[in-house]
């Protein structure tokens, strides 16, 4: 069986002088790199085709700064039309260590799963290195995309180390996907909807000098927004438009029932603060019965949920594929 043709995307913004050691370091397993200039100012992509001499490196450059998810989606397209088989994706800060490509893409080779990412929080001696805010935001983004994408198992949901089989690749609606910082995350999602395996590879927090254009106080409601907007997409999608299974009925009777029991009992409290009397006896019981009965009906989905996690890679069962 032919070696796979693996291809590496770097998407470029202010990188300062990273690029050029970025480059010198991609290993020999990798049979083409597509670097993409989203206008960046600073001249660094320029700066570093000027100091390198690898045959492999292909330039694309936006006319206008597009966004990272964009900037990757070229990339992506550049790297499918070159015949890739596995299309790895790093940054040009150098925050990511390119001798870990082979671990990254094994998962993928050996048919284990469809995509694979980093993760820096599966040591917790690589945690030191993380600046405090930035591992508490990784935190609480990480638990809303656990929702939002329906892979409970995954953490550090915005890692841009990553890898995907381009059978996976080709399959997906790019037109679609977030153009700026919430790419990694809306990825999960569209993956979700294929069905798609993912994987994660243990990596240490490198951080530099580099200053990231990510302001994390105005990415907090547009991450917000689109975990909401893609967990309720992915609970109609999978509960009521492709199946309907006895967890769909459980969503469906947990969602009234808890509404039922807050705004009953909280009217009934209101009720009580203000006429100074108790509530009786059966009105606590017709607030709190559907409140439980509710809550169990919607822990026992979300038992369903996370039990119902991908588990079969799809690559091998998609067009383009070549059998073993």
């Amino acid at each position: 069986m032919t070696a796979p043709h693996i291809a590496v995307v770097i998407p470029c913004y202010r990188v300062g002088d990273a690029l050029l050691p970025l480059l010198a370091r991609i290993g020999p397993e990798v049979g083409s790199i597509h670097v993409i200039d989203d206008a960046c100012p600073d001249g660094s992509v320029a700066r570093a085709l000027t100091g390198t001499r690898d045959l492999r490196v292909r330039v694309h450059v936006h006319d206008r700064n597009r966004g990272v998810g964009a900037a990757v989606l070229t990339g992506y397209r550049a790297a499918l039309e070159a015949g890739a088989d596995i299309i790895v994706k790093l940054d040009g800060d150098g925050q990511m260590d390119p001798a870990l490509v082979p671990a990254l893409i094994r998962p993928i080779r050996d048919g284990r799963a469809d995509y694979c990412k980093g993760n820096r929080f599966h040591r917790l001696g690589d945690l030191r290195g993380m600046p405090p805010m930035r591992l508490l935001g990784n935190a609480c983004l990480s638990f809303l995309t656990k929702a939002s994408s329906g892979y409970w198992q995954l953490f550090d949901p915005t890692n841009g180390f990553t890898a995907i089989h381009a059978a996976v690749l080709a399959q997906l609606d790019t037109g679609r996907l977030a153009s700026r910082y919430f790419f990694e995350s809306d990825l999960l999602h569209h993956l979700n909807a294929l069905r798609a395996v993912v994987a994660e590879m243990p990596m240490p927090a490198r951080y530099g000098d580099e200053v990231s254009s990510l302001r994390p106080m105005r990415m907090v409601w547009p991450f917000l927004a689109g975990n909401l907007r893609n967990l309720m997409r992915r609970i109609g999608h999978t509960y009521f438009l492709r199946g309907f299974s006895i967890a769909s009925v459980e969503l469906l009777l947990a969602v009234p029932l808890l509404g039922f029991g807050l705004g009953f009992g909280s009217w009934q409290w209101l009720a009580s603060i203000r006429s100074g009397e108790p509530a009786s006896a059966g009105t606590v019981m017709l607030a709190a019965l559907p409140f439980i009965l509710g809550m169990q009906l919607l822990l026992s989905w979300l038992n369903f949920d996370v039990a119902a996690e991908p588990h079969q890679p799809i690559h091998p069962m998609l067009p383009g594929h070549p059998p073993d």
